[in-house]
This record gives C-alpha cells, sequence and structure tokens, in this order.
C-alpha cells in the first residue's frame, strides 16, 4: 500500500484498529495454542519444503521465533499484524471503489472505508483468525492484496508497469504457498484484466513473467509431493470430496455464514442499483466481485459433503468486505440507520461475546466430569485453549520417570497440542490411517511402552486388548480450572507392550 494512503486515515478508524489489535494482543497473551495453531507452530520446529495436509508459509513465517525459543504470546504477534494489514487494505480499496459507485449519490457523502473496516471487525470468524496464525490467516491477508493490486491494474498506467506484474505474481506465488485455496484467488485475477485490457494482454510478456514467477514461488510444494508420492494432493482431493451430499449440511453451512457475516451480507445488499439511485458497475470492476462468488460457491456446494468449515470462507468475505463497505455507506445515506444499528449491535454483541467465552473457556454451566465417571463430556470448544502447558510438562516429567521417551495419543488433534507443549519428545498417534505425524514420528515400534495422555474433552477409552497395549496403568492426572470450575481434565498413563493394531473407540462407545 502506497505510504501516503497512511495520511489518509481518519482517527476514528485508527481508533477501531487499535481497539482490537489490543485485544488481540491481551488474547494472545492469555490464551494457550489452540490444536491447529500449535500443528503449524510445529511446521517451524520441523521445517520442510512442504507438510502433509498444508503448503509451508504458515510454518515458514514462524520458523525464526520458534528457533528463538519465542512465546506463545510473541507468536500471536504475526497473526495480530495480518489482521491489521488485511483491514488497511479493505479500507483503501473500499474508498477506491466508492468513487465510481457513488459519484453523483447521496452515497458519496459517507465513507466507505470505515464502513468496510467496520464490517469487517465485527465479524467473529475474522477476530479468531487474527489471534491465532491459521493458513486462512495468511490467505487473507494475501486475498486483500491480490485484490488491490488487481484493482490497480485495471488502470491501463498501471498494467503497463512491470513491477506491477512482478508484485502481482509474487503475491499469487506466495498465496499458493499458504493454502491450496488461493487457486480461487487466481482465476478472478485473470478475468479481470482481461476484461479491463482484452486478449491483447496475452501478447505481452508481463503477464507470463508474473505467471512465471507465481509457479516458481510453489515450486517446493510440487518438489515435497514428487518426493513423498504426492500425498499431499491426494489427501486434499480425498478430503475434499467428502461423505454423502446433503441438503441439510448446505443449509447449515449458509445459516452458519448469514450469523457470523451479517454486516458483510447486508452491506452488499446495499450495492443495488436502487440504493446507488443508478450506478452502475464498470465490467472490469464487475469480475473483481468473483474474488467472493467463486470460492464461496465451490465451498457451499463442498459443505453439502460435510467437508467444509466456516473459516475457510473468510478469505471470500475478505474480498467482499470493500464492496460491502461501499454498500453499507449507501444503505446509511439512504436512511436505513435502523437497520444498520440493528445489524451492527448484533454483530458486536456475537463479537464481544466470543472474547468473554475465551477468557472465560466457555459458559459457567459447563464444567468437567468428576474423576472416575464414564459419562461423554458436553464439548465446550473453549478449553481448548487452557492446560495444554502444564499437561505437557506433565508428560516431559512422567517420561523421565518411567524411563520412556516415548508420548501416544488416540487422535491426531490431541498430538498437536501435547507434541507442541512436550517438545522435543516424539508423539505417536495410535490411530488407523496415516498424518502429519506418521511423517514426524513414525509408527510406535511392537513392543514399545510409552506415556499416553487422554483429555476428557475427547476422552478414549484404554487402548488395552488384542493388537493394542498389554497394559495401562494410572499414573498422574489434574483438572483444568476457570472461574472457579473444572473445565477440563487431563489423564496420563503408562502403557506397555504395544501390539501395532490401534483400534481408537471413544469414551462411551461399545
Amino acid at each position: 500500500m502506497p505510504a501516503h494512503a497512511y495520511s489518509r486515515l481518519p482517527p476514528l478508524l485508527l481508533v477501531l484498529l487499535l481497539g482490537h489489535a489490543l485485544v488481540h494482543f491481551g488474547l494472545g497473551w492469555v490464551l494457550g495454542l489452540s490444536g491447529d495453531e500449535a500443528h503449524y507452530a510445529l511446521y517451524a520446529a520441523h521445517p520442510a519444503l512442504s507438510y502433509y495436509d498444508h503448503p509451508p508459509l504458515v510454518g515458514w513465517v514462524q520458523w525464526p521465533l520458534v528457533a528463538l525459543g519465542a512465546p506463545d504470546g510473541l507468536l500471536r504477534l504475526l497473526p495480530e499484524a495480518l489482521w491489521l494489514a488485511t483491514a488497511l487494505f479493505i479500507f483503501s480499496m473500499a474508498r477506491r471503489l466508492q468513487g465510481p459507485l457513488s459519484a453523483g449519490t447521496t452515497a458519496a457523502s459517507a465513507d466507505a472505508g470505515l464502513w468496510a473496516v467496520l464490517a469487517y471487525s465485527l465479524a467473529p470468524v475474522l477476530h479468531v483468525l487474527g489471534i491465532g496464525l491459521l493458513p486462512d490467516t495468511l490467505l487473507m491477508f494475501f486475498t486483500a492484496a491480490i485484490l488491490w493490486q488487481t484493482l490497480r491494474m485495471l488502470d491501463a498506467a498501471e498494467a503497463q508497469r512491470l513491477s506491477a506484474w512482478l508484485l502481482l505474481g509474487g503475491l499469487l506465488g506466495l498465496a499458493g504457498l499458504a493454502k491450496y485455496t488461493a487457486i480461487f484467488a487466481a482465476l478472478p485475477v485473470a478475468a479481470c484484466l482481461l476484461a479491463a485490457h482484452g486478449l491483447r494482454l496475452l501478447r505481452r510478456p508481463a503477464p507470463w513473467l508474473a505467471l512465471a514467477l507465481a509457479v516458481v514461488l510453489v515450486l517446493p510444494v510440487f518438489i515435497w509431493n514428487e518426493q513423498n508420492g504426492w500425498i499431499s494432493f491426494t489427501y486434499q482431493l480425498h478430503h475434499g470430496a467428502g461423505s454423502h451430499w446433503q441438503w441439510q449440511q448446505l443449509a447449515g453451512f449458509l445459516l452458519a455464514q448469514v450469523l457470523l457475516y451479517p454486516l458483510l451480507l447486508w452491506g452488499v445488499f446495499g450495492l443495488r442499483r436502487a440504493v446507488l439511485d443508478g450506478a452502475g458497475l464498470p465490467r472490469p470492476q464487475a469480475w473483481l466481485l468473483s474474488f467472493f462468488v467463486l470460492p464461496f460457491t465451490v465451498l457451499a456446494y463442498l459443505s453439502g459433503g460435510g467437508s467444509s468449515l466456516p473459516h475457510w470462507t473468510a478469505p471470500a468475505w475478505v474480498a467482499l468486505a470493500p464492496f460491502a463497505g461501499v454498500g453499507l455507506a449507501a444503505l446509511w445515506a439512504a436512511g436505513r440507520k435502523r437497520l444498520i444499528w440493528v445489524l451492527g449491535g448484533v454483530q458486536a454483541f456475537f463479537t464481544l461475546a466470543l472474547y468473554v467465552l475465551m477468557l472465560m473457556a466457555g459458559p459457567t454451566w459447563l464444567q468437567a466430569e468428576a474423576p472416575g465417571s464414564t459419562e461423554t463430556e458436553t464439548i465446550n470448544p473453549f478449553t481448548d485453549f487452557y492446560g495444554w502447558d502444564a499437561a505437557g510438562a506433565k508428560a516431559l516429567q512422567l517420561a523421565r520417570e518411567q524411563q520412556t521417551t516415548r508420548l501416544v495419543v488416540q487422535n491426531w488433534t490431541l498430538a498437536s497440542r501435547l507434541a507442541w507443549y512436550a517438545r522435543p519428545l516424539p508423539v505417536h498417534v495410535i490411530a488407523p490411517g496415516f498424518d502429519q505425524f506418521s511423517l514426524w514420528s513414525g509408527e510406535l515400534p511392537l513392543g514399545a511402552d510409552a506415556v499416553l495422555l487422554d483429555w476428557s474433552q475427547m476422552a478414549y477409552q484404554l487402548p488395552v486388548g488384542e493388537g493394542q497395549f498389554q497394559r495401562c496403568e494410572p499414573l498422574d492426572s489434574f483438572a483444568v480450572a476457570r472461574t472457579g470450575r473444572p473445565v477440563a481434565r487431563f489423564s496420563f498413563y503408562h502403557c506397555s507392550g504395544w501390539g501395532g493394531r490401534p483400534a481408537p473407540r471413544r469414551l462411551g462407545e461399545p
């Protein structure tokens, strides 16, 4: 973004961004790493050209801090900075779009940039990605940066500059290193620029140089996959296919999107020609909406097969935010203030409630089961952030006492947090199938012993029996308390005589 753009930032925007940044910073130091965060932090602890389930950039950007032994709070400065940079791109694009869309209308009296950032800042899922570094956090930033650069290159003079094309190619390549769904940003770029400049663009060397740069940047992913039997691509194709397609799952996905992003959704409603007094959208700029339409449509369809999560659409909503800013400015200028106040209030409530629940480790009526209980514990996703540092330290202590060098769990999501906080001991996942830990730790050797961790929020029956461990003896357990109540319990066992045939069963299963 040009340096002169920062000099025009209104005070209200600075207050808004500073407030959210301080909240992100505070929560980042209080909360432990979630399962996904720990998994991607482990990427940095195991540097490689790529990884089984994602491209490598989410690990590469953390590597310097992880190599220096930085605390969790310092690692979280990365997603906080990306969240702020994404907001600035959204602000700049909304102001740029507002000119042609609102010229000569009452909508021009409101600042679309402010409305766009407000809509962005009131989406709860986007805050989660601004606290914890996931591939989606990176893709949010690169989607905004690519959209911003594409919007600039719709201008004929900008499209003549080789440096502009190389910047675009670099952004596309880095986006490809962040997440495979970056392809959904690459296709709209081509559509927008061809719509603006015609097929003659393909006769110039600059676009092909940009494409070559993007390909070179993503080569590590292909090299790693070629060396590892293309397992990452196979996994993604299988994962994307999902299971049996059901309308109910699609309906649930769409309902979640409406609840999580209403201001962005209603802002686009304000883009209707009737609201904008008949102002049209130039054809090349209209193609910019494909940055939202393409990924959202694909992910919505995949949700019918159960293979799409609500936060996967975050980059798409980021791409829509500048248009939503123009729409909200138009709605406000057209007198729809009550609607915006209601929607904004609902969004603000959900966002604040998210912060409070994260600090409280969930609602007060949810608590861990008593020791020895055979009841399945009520799922409380907010407990993810608490107790894993202590569990990792305890696992290290017990491993030393039992004179073993191995830790085991029965699910890979448990392995990520344990492996992060119990470094450098290897963690083995004794479950069927293949995952990233199969590469990092390998299979547990036959006859081996290990310290087993069980977590009450994902409790499993002890893996004792034919083909499993010969015996598992309890070592220790402790409860994690928050707001005066136990929210989860960690239990540790010394298991010996591994039989090599994992068959994990959740607590309560026959």
